[in-house]
């Protein structure tokens, strides 16, 4: 009993760690290309420094996302065409971390001792309303494929779309293609 406890506690914490692991790695690489492109742009040398505030953003957003998903936050269309519950999952996704992500700076620059209008992050998107509502429209756009994948994955099934995108057996019998001429 003990045991089976266990195995169920260790085997939900790899899940669990996997699903971070997957996320994390997905917004390192966005968060990565987004501050590539602005250390070109504005020609800035440190760009090894700005990789690393990537490598801990996307630590943090990925909790944030793992936590929301727990939570079910974006659930409610999950039963609807999959389309759906893509489009909706990416914007309150898109909005939860654009969030999160300004009430952090803002935390941390009241920490650091300036006032709560000096804290509001004005690297998202100059610091304006206009700015701000388009990296929220580009991270609704970047995580439509990720949760494209999430809701084909819970479609049907992990090891089927496993075998899909890199080849492989499973349990399921292959999908029957079929030729122009044969339409």
């Amino acid at each position: 009993m003990v045991n089976e406890r266990l195995l169920r506690l260790k085997t939900g914490a790899i899940d669990e760690s996997k699903k971070l692991f997957g996320i994390f790695i997905y917004l390192w690489v966005l968060l990565s290309m987004f501050s590539l492109h602005k250390a070109l742009v504005l020609n800035d040398e440190s760009l090894i420094y700005h990789q690393g505030f990537a490598l801990i953003n996307a630590l943090a957003l990925a909790k944030v996302v793992l936590v929301a998903e727990f939570f079910h936050f974006g659930d409610t269309l999950k039963n609807r065409p999959l389309i759906y519950p893509i489009m909706f999952k990416s914007a309150v996704f898109a909005v939860i971390l654009v969030c999160f992500h300004i009430t952090e700076e803002t935390l941390i620059g009241v920490l650091r001792g300036k006032t709560l209008s000096q804290s509001i992050p004005a690297d998202i998107g100059g610091g304006k309303l206009q700015g701000i509502l388009m990296v929220g429209i580009i991270m609704f756009v970047v995580l439509m494929p990720a949760f494209a994948f999430r809701e084909l994955e819970r479609a049907i099934g992990a090891e089927q779309l496993r075998s899909l995108l890199f080849g492989g057996e499973t349990g399921a019998a292959p999908p029957i293609m079929r030729g122009p001429e044969e339409t």
